[in-house]
């Protein structure tokens, strides 16, 4: 079924099909929707779903269908108000009556970029918000009061502006702020899930800069907050402070490295230094260990994904120490550590490359190295040795080895 298709047979059950959210967004935009919502007015649930038995229907407070229109599964809903009766995202009471009007619909939408529609047989658009104005403006701009019902909308917002490298108006950070308590209280998985796609961005130092400037990051990612004003040596770190080194390391990685987990351990590599007492300032001794108690913190909050968790635990605490060995053995042991761990060693050293201003040989030649000392195996120890000696054996070989290529690595990079 095409999409005209499915708005005339809409159509010719008395009501009216509308094109709405990011496509229509998107439109203005000049780019093309990966995909498309549609909402549907002046038809009761019982006759959408008689007259579209495929139609699988989701969601439990308010009817969603997925319906196949030009190829693709697409989310179908019936307009619908929503009326804040309670605390949280749970606390709604939401009306889809078959005389709710698109406009009410749209109404109830966050920002006023989301909160257009068009009307697909008559072409016609419907922006009762002005959102095609603010599209064209680059603003984020809150549709109503009613933006704080949602709180995990101010993080939306944050995300949007990150997204879409838009500007947010200053009433829209009012509201955000005035969403303080209740994101205090949401479920982690609300706020892990705007985590998530804010680190899909191009530049998701604008999502943390949003909400600091709309004073409610120390709720959301205290973790991120605390590293605000904690100096380091102007030496090594002529940005700023760790909170300026963070959102600096995290835009960089996001330029050359697709995945958010490890973006997600760009962001989490300093933590430590969040919790550093201002008298040791410029100095962070220790902060890895540190950063490892504040990531265990940040999970017990939000509950990251297992992988993300690991992944980010390996960088913080192999960070500072991986790029600065020099003793053969040590390299060894961090390397088939590496080869063992969560993440790969491109992924490393993406993150290291950028905090370190560079790669030490044997992390930039790590690949190279591992195949070689990893042919070294415990079947190849002699038969004498038991338990522990075998160990010994297996570091002492592969030590051994690496010495032996290191030096040709060394001049074949230089």
């Amino acid at each position: 079924m095409t999409e005209l298709e499915f708005a005339k047979k809409i159509n010719e059950l008395g009501g009216t099909a509308y094109l709405v959210g990011g496509a229509v967004r998107d439109k203005f935009r000049g780019v093309v929707a990966h995909d498309k919502d549609y909402c549907i007015t002046g038809v009761t649930e019982n006759l959408f779903a008689e007259n579209f038995p495929a139609a699988l229907k989701f969601g439990k407070s308010f009817p969603v269908y997925s319906v196949n229109i030009d190829g693709k599964n697409c989310e179908v809903a019936l307009a619908r108000t929503e009326r804040k009766v309670g605390a949280g995202y749970h606390g709604f009471k939401v009306d889809f009556n078959s005389d709710v009007t698109i406009e009410q619909d749209l109404f109830r939408r966050d920002t006023t970029i989301n909160a257009m529609a068009i009307d697909i047989l008559r072409d016609e658009v419907i922006d009762p918000f002005n959102g095609r104005a603010d599209v064209a403006n680059k603003k984020i701009r809150a549709v109503s009061e009613h933006f704080t019902d949602d709180p995990v909308r101010a993080l939306r917002a944050a995300r949007q502006a990150a997204q879409f490298n838009f500007e947010i108006t200053e009433e829209t950070l009012a509201a955000m702020n005035l969403c303080a308590f209740e994101l205090s209280n949401e479920p982690g998985e609300r706020i892990f899930s705007e985590l998530k796609n804010a680190l899909k961005t191009d530049k998701p130092s604008i999502f943390f800069r949003s909400l600091e400037r709309a004073g409610i990051l120390s709720v959301t990612f205290p973790e991120v907050d605390n590293l605000r004003g904690k100096i380091q040596l102007a030496t090594f770190h002529p940005e700023g402070d760790a909170y300026e080194h963070t959102l600096l390391i995290v835009d960089e990685i996001s330029k050359i490295n697709p995945k958010p987990e490890i973006r997600f351990a760009a962001l989490a590599h300093d933590f430590g230094k969040g919790t550093t007492k201002i008298e040791k300032l410029p100095h962070h001794y220790h902060h890895d260990i540190r950063g490892l108690e504040v990531l265990q913190k940040m999970d017990e909050r939000i509950i990251l994904p297992t992988d993300w968790k690991k992944i980010a635990a390996f960088v913080i605490a192999e960070h500072m120490r991986a790029p600065m060995m020099t003793r053969p053995g040590k390299i060894v042991e961090f390397l088939v550590k590496l080869h063992n761990s969560k993440i790969s060693v491109e992924d490393f050293n993406d993150i290291i490359n950028l905090d370190n201003h560079g790669l030490p040989p044997h992390l930039a030649n790590a690949k190279i190295i591992l195949e070689e000392i990893l042919k070294v195996k415990g079947n190849d120890a002699p038969p004498e040795l038991k338990g522990a000696e075998i160990g010994n054996w297996i570091l002492q070989e592969r030590t051994r080895r690496y010495i032996a290529i290191k030096d040709k690595i060394c001049e074949e990079v230089s």
